[in-house]
């Protein structure tokens, strides 16, 4: 099972663009493999940083109306956030896909464990052990980084909610049935850069490789996650 971040740009020309990559990847796969990719949609959330930013300097009228004009989560329709990359988007949209219903952060998948992967995806655990992202700790995927650093790897939320004392916030998004508001983990990055460099250097199973003009990495996502927690718990300590 396979997770891919990709900035095709780093990649370079490749025949087919991201259609042409998912082809490669599920190739490669096999009949048994399973591709994954998050399809996270933070455009369709009230309080997350894209909204925050689409909206500086408006009125609380014209945010209003903003928010009106927001259109609905449809797992089947909705486009993954552009942040996301070509390739999440060429996944999502690829025959026989499967996504999950969470309305801000969800994922698609293509393979034989798709449905799997993505039929359970509680709003209160948007990337955490209950998520598609905990599924795929669970089934000890790996992540294969195409142009991608370490520290935008989506699998290190998971070491973050193992922390004490995680912070809960309210998070509001149009659902597919309108607007929902639900309490979950407070999540961020900003911490991730420190952290992929160290699980980097002391990590046993990532392998590196350059696939076109991008430098390239394949991470266990179960020695990645544990590793992470590790790091975080000794320099809380």
């Amino acid at each position: 099972m396979l997770h891919v971040q990709a900035s095709l740009r780093a990649l370079g020309p490749v025949p087919g663009g991201a259609a042409g990559v998912v082809e490669a990847l599920l190739d490669v796969l096999g009949p048994d493999g399973t591709l994954v990719a998050y399809t996270a949609t933070p455009e369709n959330s009230a309080t997350s940083r894209s909204h925050q930013t689409a909206t500086a300097g408006l009125s609380p009228a014209e945010v209003a109306d903003y928010q009106a004009r927001m259109p609905r989560f449809d797992p089947a329709t909705t486009p993954a956030s552009p942040s996301m990359g070509a390739l999440s988007e060429a996944i999502r949209t690829h025959s026989g896909a499967m996504r999950s219903g969470h309305p801000q952060t969800s994922w698609a998948a293509v393979g034989r464990l798709a449905r799997e992967i993505t039929e359970r995806h509680p709003l209160t655990s948007h990337l955490g052990p209950e998520s598609p992202l905990g599924r795929l700790y669970e089934l000890d995927a790996r992540v294969l980084m195409i142009g991608v650093p370490m520290d935008r790897l989506t699998a290190f939320h998971l070491a973050d909610l193992r922390m004490p004392d995680v912070p809960v916030r309210e998070y509001r998004c149009v659902g597919p049935e309108g607007w929902t508001t639900f309490r979950a983990p407070d999540l961020d990055d900003v911490h991730f850069g420190p952290l992929g460099a160290e699980v980097l250097s002391t990590a046993h199973g990532i392998t590196t490789a350059r696939i076109g003009t991008a430098d390239c990495r394949l991470v266990p996502v179960r020695e990645a996650v544990d590793l992470a927690e590790s790091i975080l718990r000794s320099s809380r300590s």
